[in-house]
């Protein structure tokens, strides 16, 4: 099959995007629509972001807006549009032994969570719920990554395998709230702090360069993009619950209002 052929989109994904459910529910529409197969690769951002700056997708859909902003900067993207948001949540067990439940203050909440020695489980794996974690611990002073093997557990896994560590260890962690909410294993797990500004959690979407490489099929992708930040793509989102709760709230700036 020639590199210029369109039947057939590659989309570097979070596992967020996956293990929530919002792609398997939203992507039969554009397939239906246009004739193109989305194929995803659902990995941590980093290894995303990796991944599409070497050629490897045609299509970036992850949530670590400074990450992609400097994706773009550099030439490997062509341009970055908001997609969507939802938030972040820190979760632990129900006896809550670092005292954290109520807590609006993020960092606050890590920090008795480091004070107390209590179990972390940490994605560790460079993706956007990691970056976004790692800037809160900063922002609590603490360096959790000194206690790595102690009470700070870097799974090196997918936000679903790390719950289920979570789970299993019952430990504090970290996690998007639509991964959670979908999430089966919870256990003894709850959310115990949410609700803090610096726990918001945007999405963005972006064409990987085809100057760059010659194999992106830019005019697919772009129809993917345009659909997706468009009205039927934005509604899709909005309409995607799961046990009725939305998980996904669409932002993108040329949707239009229904």
């Amino acid at each position: 099959m020639p590199a210029f052929a369109q039947d057939f989109i590659i989309i570097q994904s979070t596992t967020s995007t996956q293990n929530s459910g919002l792609l398997d529910a939203i992507l039969p529409a554009f397939e239906e629509k246009t004739g193109i197969d989305v194929r995803v690769v659902a990995v941590g951002t980093g290894q995303a972001l990796k991944n599409a700056a070497n050629g490897d997708g045609d299509v970036l859909l992850v949530h670590a807006k400074p990450a992609e902003e400097k994706f773009v900067a550099d030439g490997y993207g062509v341009e970055r549009f908001d997609v969507m948001y939802n938030d972040f949540v820190i979760l632990g067990p129900k006896d809550d032994p670092a005292g954290i439940r109520g807590l609006k203050d993020a960092p606050e909440a890590l920090k008795k969570i480091a004070e107390s020695s209590s179990v972390f489980a940490s994605r560790g794996d460079d993706s956007g719920t990691h970056k976004k974690e790692k800037a809160l611990w900063t922002q609590a002073g603490v360096d959790a990554a000194q206690a790595s093997g102690s009470w700070y557990r870097e799974t090196g896994s997918g936000m679903g395998a790390t719950l289920n560590a979570a789970s299993g260890m019952n430990a504090y962690t970290m996690s998007d709230r639509a991964t959670w909410l979908a999430f089966e294993n919870k256990g003894d797990l709850e959310v115990l702090t949410e609700g803090d500004d610096r726990l918001f959690n945007q999405y963005g979407v972006i064409l990987v360069n085809p100057e760059k490489h010659l194999s992106v099929k830019a005019i697919s992708g772009q129809q993917f993009i345009d659909w997706l930040t468009g009205p039927e793509g934005q509604k899709a989102i909005a309409e995607f619950k799961v046990a009725d709760k939305q998980l996904f709230f669409p932002n993108a700036q040329n949707s239009v209002s229904n």
